[in-house]
């Protein structure tokens, strides 16, 4: 049977901009919920202390949680040697605060879908980016786990491998047991692709899922795609309880179950707050005990 974790998308910004809600408070809220553990964000406030990692390992403990997955967000696609250098150095500090924490999963990106950078720059860039992390992954005993990505909040650009034709050359490139797929149907959705159709592509990668469900508050899937250059997120976008969206939940857990997943699924929703993500724990509780019994 897969684990279960939460990830606070309801209070980033309180977590990562304005410090008004604490790790601690977060942890005790999501101890209210019937999950196995939690999956963190590099950009928390609080974890930029080395100093404070066992802090926030311990209070989960006590709650009974793990924190298996960390989530991150590199940006190798600069045509910037040094840039690129740089945001490999984040990623191995994120890297051994995943370790500190516990977990064995953080995640990898591309970067962002710069004009200037070329498909195969791109991917040559962060092929590269990505094997200079491996070693040290290989030495904390952590698996990189690169997404189907749509755009990270902060970002200027959207997400240079969101495109499956591309994310799929990118994964080919890099053979490391260390290195593994963490799948996200929504982001497939965005990209105008049908999420079943990568899966079937990328299946024996996976090692990680993100569970989520998407809605399009208006328009299309094609005016979204239009509007993706835009900072941040489309206001035309909406994530909502899991199990009411567009995705199809019984296919993807069957097709993971032929597989042999038996991994982390982290719910990335909720972002109207705890009574939605409780509604999507319950559903996937129900879901995954169908599948995986």
């Amino acid at each position: 049977m897969p684990k279960l974790a939460a990830f606070p998308k309801a209070f980033m910004d309180e977590l990562c901009l304005s410090g008004e809600m604490t790790l601690r408070q977060w942890i005790d809220l999501a101890a209210t919920l019937d999950i196995d553990g939690l999956e963190f964000y590099a950009g928390f406030l609080e974890m930029k202390d080395k100093n404070f990692w066992p802090e926030a390992k311990k209070m989960a403990t006590d709650q009974g949680l793990e924190i298996p997955m960390m989530c991150c967000s590199p940006d190798f696609t600069h045509p910037d040697e040094a840039f690129r250098n740089e945001q490999i150095e984040h990623e191995k500090f994120w890297m051994e605060m995943t370790a500190a924490l516990g977990g064995k999963y953080c995640r990898v990106l591309s970067g962002q879908r710069r004009p200037e950078v070329s498909r195969e720059e791109g991917i040559q860039y962060t092929v590269s980016s990505i094997e200079a992390c491996l070693p040290l992954a290989e030495k904390l005993g952590i698996t990189l786990i690169i997404e189907n990505h749509y755009k990270d909040n902060y970002w200027d650009y959207p997400e240079f491998a969101q495109m499956a034709d591309v994310f799929c050359d990118l994964v080919s490139r890099i053979d490391s047991p260390w290195f593994g797929v963490n799948y996200d149907p929504s982001n497939t959705i965005l990209a105008g692709e049908d999420p079943l159709e990568l899966l079937a592509r990328i299946k024996d990668r996976v090692v990680t899922m993100h569970a989520s469900d998407r809605y399009l508050i208006e328009g299309t899937i094609e005016d979204l795609r239009k509007e993706e250059n835009s900072l941040g997120y489309a206001s035309r976008l909406s994530h909502g309880v899991i199990g009411k969206g567009l995705n199809d939940y019984d296919t993807i857990f069957s097709e993971l179950k032929k597989v042999g997943f038996d991994s982390w699924i982290s719910i990335e929703d909720g972002v109207n707050g705890m009574e939605e993500l409780q509604e999507s724990v319950t559903f996937l509780r129900a879901k995954m005990a169908q599948y995986w019994g």
